[in-house]
Parts: C-alpha cells; sequence; structure tokens
C-alpha cells in the first residue's frame, strides 16, 4: 500500500490548525503570556497522559491518546511563537495574526519533515507509537535541561528544534492511530 506522508501530514494538521482557531476564538491569546518552561510543562503532562493510556487497563477520563498529541501539536507550536516573539505580559495576538505565526512554524516543521523523512527513508513507519511517546518524553527532558542551562548547548540542537521534533512525531503518532 502506497502511502503520501505529506498528504497525511496536512490532514492530521488541519485537524490541529482547526482546534486551534476554536480555542483562540474561545480564549484569545491569553497562551501569550506562558513562559516556555510552562509550555514546556503542559506538554510534559499530555506525553505522560498519553503513556499512561498506553500502559494502564483502566481510564477513568473518556479522551484518548489522539486529543493528546494534537494538544503537544498546538502547544509546540505556541512554544515556537513565543520563542519567535517573547513572551508577553497581556495577550496580544488578534486571531489573524496567531494563525499567520501558526501557519509560518507549521510549514517550518512540515518541511523539515520532509528532508528528514527523505534521509530516514520514512523509517517511522515502523515505528510504534510507543516508541514515539518515548521520544517525545525525551525531547521534553532535553528542553528542561537546556532551560535550566539558560538555553545554552555546546553541541546539540536548540529548543526550537526539539519542539518541531516533537511535532513532527505527534503528527506520525496519528498517522498510525489513524491507519488503525
Amino acid at each position: 500500500m502506497a502511502f503520501n506522508t505529506s498528504i497525511q501530514y496536512d490532514s492530521i494538521t488541519l485537524i490541529c490548525r482547526d482546534l486551534f482557531v476554536k480555542k483562540m476564538k474561545d480564549y484569545g491569546s491569553a497562551w501569550r503570556i506562558l513562559r516556555l518552561s510552562s509550555l514546556t510543562d503542559q506538554i510534559f503532562i499530555k506525553a505522560q497522559r498519553i503513556r499512561s493510556l498506553q500502559t494502564k487497563k483502566i481510564r477513568k477520563v473518556d479522551e484518548g491518546q489522539s486529543s493528546e498529541f494534537i494538544g503537544i501539536i498546538n502547544y509546540s507550536i505556541m512554544s515556537l511563537i513565543q520563542i519567535e516573539k517573547g513572551i508577553v505580559e497581556s495577550p496580544d495576538l488578534n486571531s489573524e495574526e496567531a494563525l499567520e505565526l501558526y501557519n509560518s512554524h507549521l510549514l517550518e516543521t512540515k518541511t523539515l519533515m520532509e528532508n528528514k523523512n527523505h534521509d530516514y527513508g520514512e523509517a517511522w513507519r515502523d515505528m510504534r507509537v510507543s516508541s514515539l511517546t518515548d521520544l517525545i518524553l525525551q525531547k521534553i527532558l532535553r528542553i528542561k535541561q537546556i532551560e535550566d542551562n539558560q538555553g545554552k548547548t555546546l553541541v546539540s540542537e536548540g529548543i526550537d528544534a526539539n519542539y518541531q521534533d516533537m511535532i513532527n512525531y505527534s503528527v506520525f503518532a496519528l498517522i498510525h492511530l489513524q491507519d488503525n
């Protein structure tokens, strides 16, 4: 069966973008006051919940992994926007500006995925969703360490590259979940 990763990617991220737009209508850009460490912690909570759903037999809240992966994607894009624009004391973006920034970071992240996917030969298709979850948790721990180092790295990618990887791993996981 032939897959078109780019089309699948766009299908998944359309769902994420739609939720982002609806939440902007409900809440505005209140998220603009969040420090990167707060956004990282939100992503951590979502990734931990996914891991818990993957390992526990009993669920007390009727939401699955998909909604959490969507949350990781949207919080990661918000983080990339915060890196670009800086943190503010009060909401400062209207829906159109926020969506323009969202789309810009998503396009940059998709381009990164396409380049890596070409070089890796779609290896992610043979990975388990649980492995993608573990990689996301590892990226979060890396980000926390970089944050503790005041954003400085000696030889490693910066925080932004880790957020982009988490977006791409989450999209891959959602494609897997959709295909099953």
